[in-house]
């Protein structure tokens, strides 16, 4: 076939000019095509010898088409030509082979011919939100938001230039329906999937159940939404048949498990969010889907596995919804093989709206790292091989009845023993080099504080290998036949894990090694089963990334072609700089970045009074605690109830529900405190009792979303600074004061800012709402570097007097 049939002219002078470079030599090349199937644009990707050339398949994911040449002017595929054929078809790629002047070309596998794109009309977009739109419509009173109109606009212009949006979104722009209506008629134009990711569950669950159906009125089109959890969260038929006949188990959890079997009958999800109950980790863990545990078409039970169910009706879903976790776990599959244009944990797309995306760096990091502790190894063994009531039991037991190996039984006790014996060690001596710290970061100038310690772990890595090696031995030892049976499946899941365990151990040994890793170790505190006993303690050995601005990267910006970032606190003083750096927006070319923010609609400056006691005492002193004693209880006394106390430190938050709850009660007013209850419960009880009080910290600066008057004061007692000792937060300082950089400027700065922004974006959830802001940490005055605090925030009435002003000026307010 002549090359101009199939190359652009441009194409074949670039060929020419590169076989020449290489001396006549064979070169590899992926190109892309148009919607003709005409190569119109390639990239060199290896270049060989005459027989031969590398394929170099990162080229290869970039393109439509793979090429290479043929200096002897025979075009007929050899063989290695014909697995490249294969490989390619698979991948939808084409396959072409050239002669040395690019006259001629053998299509070897015909491409895949990309389809045409239908872009959206961006007025016409935007025109579902406007005041003659049919949300309009819906409502007598409706309010058009110039901001949510410019906003939508914006997005459709990413999906249309394929763009990264970073989109800052004040309380109130109405941001989910700005992204929704343009991702759904993306969607249904083109065909093609989009999935929002979110932070929390409850902003999943409003879109899913509230938001979608809504904007699918609006749009007057049938949208599939799907809303997915990770495998974990579903109940597997297999493992809970399994776990129904071993009667290896406690009585407590045989019945627990018995409940879940009643449940299953009738459950259209499996779930866990569905139980009417809760059981614990341990009875969970050993029935719930895991992905290195699923048998997939062999299992007996695919027919009706609620995870392939669920993954079917996403295969055909426009909207697939998603957690930021579940997002990096699938991104995690695709960069380690799976490819980005074949299903992996979520079927396959290449459009993304982050929401909540200011937490992506934290959930990134979260996912990333990787943790070790005796109770994560001994729950892996334990499922190997346990002794239970003077019988052993386990999938390591159960698989040895097909296995002709020898006395693996008969020494398994002993390693098994030897495991729980180095961990016992490691747990003694690493408590004993921890001292008087809660954590400590592996570095030069502490390392040999540690000796025991990577001892410890050595002979921990030593004794799980050892294990490893004689599950391996059994297993190695069973008939083909037999390699089906579910313990044998679940013996190799485990035997994986374990691997995984050792090499994690391995991994601390040779820190020095891993420039680009964070290595700390922490102690954790857990009550007692029996009431009255002590403390159980122990510790976590983590490695956690340095930066994943390369990984976000190279994993998320550059393979997608779309991807929307928003959320109100995206900024530190009007500048998205921060942000994207630790993100890695910052590796993407300048042009294909769209950046804007759209401050909220609601009149903060007439509903909100922000004031700071200019009589408080610096947070470094010793009396600023009993300043927060004194002062926390007579603002909320003031206010009558209806406060958010949000602290940095759960000590300080201690001494002060206890200094506080005494006179609150007296007054009538509810004090609900973090760790009394779960988060939801809390939330819920703290929305019912509109004079209530909650005390909390950390979690509870983001995702509180209490309108009305059940919260009208926030007082936040401290900026919410890292601790500086935090180990991943002094790796990315030290790190930064490498490069020459300013780790409070560039790092701890905007990090409290944000957090600070999260915070003061608790009050005000309606247009309606009215209240106070108190921030009894006088530094967001009188600091240099206060000013990017208040910068960041609306505009407000402000007020900077004594706190008996303070006092006066809230029970006038809310009077």
């Amino acid at each position: 076939m002549e090359a101009l049939k199939r190359f652009s002219q441009n194409v074949i002078d670039t060929m020419r000019s590169d076989i020449k470079d290489a001396d006549g030599n064979e070169v590899f090349w992926a190109g892309k095509i148009d919607l003709e199937g005409i190569v119109v644009s390639l990239q060199a990707g290896s270049r060989g010898n005459e027989n031969s050339v590398v394929v170099n398949k990162n080229a290869a994911k970039e393109g439509n088409v793979i090429i290479h040449n043929h200096p002897s002017g025979n075009l007929s595929p050899s063989e290695a030509d014909q697995n490249i054929a294969y490989n390619a078809s698979d991948s939808s790629l084409g396959f072409y082979i050239v002669d040395n002047d690019v006259s001629r070309v053998y299509v070897v596998v015909e491409p895949v011919k990309p389809k045409k794109i239908e872009l959206l009309n961006e007025d016409e977009t935007a025109f579902f939100l406007s005041c003659q739109g049919p949300f309009a419509k819906s409502y007598g009173n409706y309010e058009e938001r110039p901001a949510q109109i410019s906003l939508s606009k914006e997005i459709a212009s990413s999906f249309n230039k394929e763009k990264i949006g970073v989109f800052e979104a004040g309380t109130g722009v109405g941001k989910s329906f700005a992204y929704l209506i343009p991702a759904m008629l993306w969607s249904v134009k083109n065909k093609e999937c989009v999935v929002v990711s979110t932070g929390t569950i409850n902003l999943q669950q409003q879109l899913f159940e509230k938001d979608i159906p809504f904007a699918q009125k609006l749009i007057g089109k049938k949208i599939k939404a799907v809303l997915l959890k990770g495998r974990k969260n579903y109940i597997c038929l297999r493992r809970l048949s399994e776990a129904e006949n071993d009667r290896g188990l406690f009585n407590e959890e045989i019945e627990i498990i018995d409940k879940i079997n009643e449940w299953v009958k009738t459950s259209s999800t499996g779930s866990k969010s569905d139980l009417t109950f809760l059981p614990s980790e341990s009875v969970w863990s050993k029935v719930n889907s895991e992905s290195d545990a699923c048998l997939g078409g062999r299992c007996p039970f695919r027919e009706n596995c609620f995870v392939m169910k669920v993954r079917n009706e996403a295969a055909s879903a426009n909207i697939i919804i998603v957690n930021h976790h579940l997002l990096f776990a699938d991104i995690e599959s695709r960069m380690n093989g799976a490819g980005y244009d074949n299903a992996a944990v979520l079927p396959p797309y290449r459009r993304i709206v982050f929401d909540e995306a200011h937490g992506i760096e934290d959930s990134a990091t979260s996912f990333f790292s990787e943790i070790i502790t005796r109770f994560k190894v001994m729950k892996q063994v334990n499922l190997l091989f346990r002794t239970f009531r003077s019988s052993n039991t386990g999938f390591l037991v159960q698989a040895a009845a097909f296995s002709s190996a020898d006395d693996c039984m008969e020494r398994a006790p002993a390693l098994v023993n030897g495991i729980k014996d180095s961990l016992l060690e490691l747990d003694q001596i690493s408590i004993l080099e921890l001292d008087e710290n809660f954590n400590a970061r592996i570095h030069n100038g502490n390392s040999q504080k540690f000796i025991g310690t990577f001892s410890a772990l050595s002979k921990l890595k030593s004794s799980i290998s050892a294990f490893n090696n004689l599950v391996r031995e059994l297993l190695e030892k069973i008939d083909d036949k037999d390699s089906e049976v579910p313990a044998v499946w679940e013996a190799k899941t485990v035997l994986r894990r374990l691997e995984s365990l050792a090499a994690l151990c391995g991994n601390f040994l040779l820190w020095e090694e891993k420039e680009d890793t964070v290595f700390w170790l922490q102690k954790v505190k857990i009550p007692p089963k029996v009431p009255g006993e002590d403390f159980v303690t122990f510790v976590q050995f983590i490695q956690t990334p340095l930066d994943i601005a390369p990984l976000m990267n190279s994993g998320v910006f550059e393979p997608m072609k779309t991807v929307v970032c928003t959320s109100a606190t995206l900024q530190i003083d009007r500048n998205f700089g921060y942000w994207t750096r630790r993100v890695g927006i910052s590796f993407a070319e300048p042009e294909r970045v769209a950046q804007d923010s759209f401050d909220s609609p609601f009149p903060y400056k007439e509903n909100v009074l922000f004031a700071v006691p200019n009589d408080a005492p610096f947070p470094d002193s010793s009396y600023f605690q009993t300043f927060v004693e004194d002062a926390v209880p007579k603002l909320i006394l003031a206010a009558g109830g209806k406060t958010l106390v949000l602290f940095t430190s759960y000590d300080s938050l201690k001494f002060t529900f206890n200094a506080s709850r005494n006179i609150l009660s007296e007054n009538g007013i509810e004090v609900f405190k973090q760790g009394d209850e779960d988060r939801f419960r809390l939330l819920e009880k703290f929305k019912k009792d509109t004079n209530s009080v909650l005390f909390a910290t950390d979690s509870f600066w983001e995702g509180v979303d209490v309108p009305g008057s059940s919260l009208s004061q926030v007082i936040i007692v401290k900026l919410p600074f890292a601790v500086p000792n935090d180990p991943v937060f002094s790796a990315r300082s030290e790190a930064l004061e490498k490069k020459g950089g300013n780790p409070f400027m560039q790092l701890s700065l905007p990090q409290a800012v944000i957090k600070f922004r999260q915070g003061f974006g608790r009050l005000v959830r309606r247009a309606d709402d009215k209240g106070i802001i108190v921030v009894l940490d006088r530094r967001i005055v009188e600091k240099k570097y206060g000013g990017i605090f208040t910068r960041s925030v609306p505009m407000t009435k402000r007020m900077y007097s004594p706190l008996d002003a303070i006092l006066h000026a809230v029970e006038n307010f809310f009077n």
